[in-house]
Parts: C-alpha cells; sequence; structure tokens
C-alpha cells in the first residue's frame, strides 16, 4: 500500500479540529497540526487551542511545541514537519493526517519553499520597530508598492508575514513573490487535500459565537499574563491585539468583542481566497 498524507484545511472555525480527529481515529493515525499560532505554548484561548478531550483522543503534534519568545517560520515548519512524517511512515502508518488552516506553512510543506536570502537581522530588527511604532498599515503600503502580488495574496493583517515579505524585498531587491515560482519538490509519498467549508453566513455566525466563548472561556485574563510579551510578533494577531488595546484602555470590550469577530471574519475570507488557486484541493460543505 502506497503512503499517505491526508491534509484537512480550511477556514478558522469551520470544523477542522473535530474533522480531522474523526479521520485519524479512522486510519489510526495522530494529527499533524499545521498552524502557526497553536505551535505557541503560551498562547491557547485565542488561538483556539483543541480542548483536553480532543488532545486525548489522538496524539497531536506541534500544539504547544514552541514558544513565542523564539521567532519560528513556514521554513522550520516545513523542516520538522517533513522529518516527523517520514518517521512516522518508517514506523508503519499507511496514512496520515494533518490539518490548519496556514496556508503558508501547508505550501511550505506540500511543495517547498524556495531559497530565500538569508536574513539581515538588522533590517528585520528595523522593520520589527516600525511594526511597534506604526502599525502594520505603514508596512503594507510599502508592500503593496514593492510586490503588488505578495500583498494580495499573504494575511496583511498578519505583520509578522508582511515584514518577513518586505525584508526579502528590501534586501534582495526582488519582489518576495518572484522567489515561490520554481518547481514543487518532490515528496516521498502521496498528499491529498481536503478542503471544508460552510455557507458563508453559518461560518460566520460560528465565527461569533466562538469569540464570544473565548472571553468565557478567560480571554482576558490570557491576554493581560501575556503582557510582558507583547511585542513577539507572535502576539500581533487577531484575538490579542484587540484586546491589549482594550487593556490599554483605547476601546471597550463589547468593541473589542465586535473587532475580533469582524477580523476573523476578514481573515476567513482572505483564507478562502489564498485556496481558491489551488486545483489539488477537493472540497467538502458541511452542514
Amino acid at each position: 500500500m502506497g503512503r499517505k498524507l491526508i491534509i484537512i484545511l480550511g477556514p478558522t472555525a469551520v470544523g477542522k479540529t473535530e474533522y480531522s480527529i474523526k479521520e485519524a481515529l479512522k486510519y489510526g493515525s495522530p494529527v499533524i497540526s499545521c498552524d502557526s499560532r497553536q505551535i505557541y505554548r503560551e498562547m491557547t484561548i485565542g488561538t483556539a487551542v483543541p480542548d483536553p478531550e480532543q488532545l486525548s483522543a489522538v496524539r497531536h503534534y506541534f500544539i504547544h511545541s514552541h514558544s513565542a519568545q523564539n521567532l519560528y517560520s513556514a521554513g522550520k515548519y516545513e523542516v520538522e514537519a517533513m522529518a516527523l512524517v517520514e518517521r512516522l511512515f518508517e514506523e508503519g502508518h499507511d496514512t496520515l493526517v494533518m490539518a490548519g488552516g496556514s496556508g503558508f506553512y501547508i505550501d511550505a510543506f506540500c511543495r517547498g519553499l524556495d531559497d530565500f536570502p538569508p536574513v539581515d537581522m538588522e533590517l528585520r530588527d528595523s522593520l520589527n520597530s516600525r511594526l511597534m511604532e506604526e502599525g502594520v498599515e505603514s508596512l503594507r503600503l510599502d508592500l503593496k508598492r514593492l510586490d503588488p502580488d505578495s500583498y494580495a495574496s499573504i494575511d496583511i493583517a498578519n505583520g509578522q508575514r508582511v515584514v518577513r515579505a518586505l525584508e526579502v524585498c528590501l534586501s534582495s531587491g526582488r519582489p518576495f513573490s518572484s522567489f515561490k515560482t520554481s518547481p514543487s519538490r518532490k515528496r516521498s509519498f502521496e498528499i491529498e487535500k481536503t478542503g471544508l467549508s460552510r455557507p458563508r453566513d453559518v461560518l460566520y455566525d460560528r465565527i461569533n459565537r466562538r469569540v464570544l466563548q473565548m472571553l468565557d472561556s478567560g480571554l482576558v485574563d490570557e491576554v493581560r499574563s501575556l503582557s510582558g510579551l507583547r511585542s513577539l510578533p507572535a502576539l500581533n494577531t487577531v484575538g490579542y491585539k484587540e484586546i491589549f488595546q482594550y487593556l490599554d484602555g483605547d476601546i471597550s470590550l463589547p468593541r473589542a468583542v465586535e473587532l475580533i469577530q469582524r477580523n476573523t471574519r476578514h481573515y476567513a475570507r482572505k483564507q478562502l481566497i489564498y485556496w481558491s488557486r489551488d486545483p489539488d484541493i477537493a472540497w467538502k460543505e458541511l452542514a
């Protein structure tokens, strides 16, 4: 029997966790998470990490496995996840299940990353300082000018992604998107992608209700406990940055909740646009 990796992908709150656990149990597989935020052990509620019951149902990898204090990237994920997958196949698994909503991480794993130029740490520090002082909007405008293709395809609300694209543009003199055009690397196993979707009104309602559940579960206290880490790129993400605004007294808590819901809906729409370009995804609409 050939070796196969099934990737369960889809927008935030669509139901990937429940679906991937069912698939993993069917094949006797663990779940290999492909989420650029659930990987951080300091972040739980705002990243919608699977609950203890779900985590105990099957073995999960890349959940709370790294610290937000250490910079992580899609390139590192490709290397670490590929080593894990090869080991699990060698241990006797015929079919493995991967699940997540981070399109760039999934692409890195499936096709490999091109040889990006070395990181200029001074440039990165400068861009991160701008991100903290000016916000992501200023950096977005630079990216739109230097690399409109990346501006249209990456999550431009994610400051870390924008900084990464910009630092490549500025250090190489080439658009970040130009480094992502080489042929895909061959993998030693079959990859099958299943995309989960729901009617838009249903998905948006699930997003709105999940945000309220996060508040009930203690999101404000979680964010408050991370105040000392708020300058880290990982914390500049939906659900955390809005609560920081509330804790700073800039907005009310109801307004923070509205913004988290709105920004999460925008992110879900961006995810779907990103994946609409991939003909290898077999879409499945959930009820």
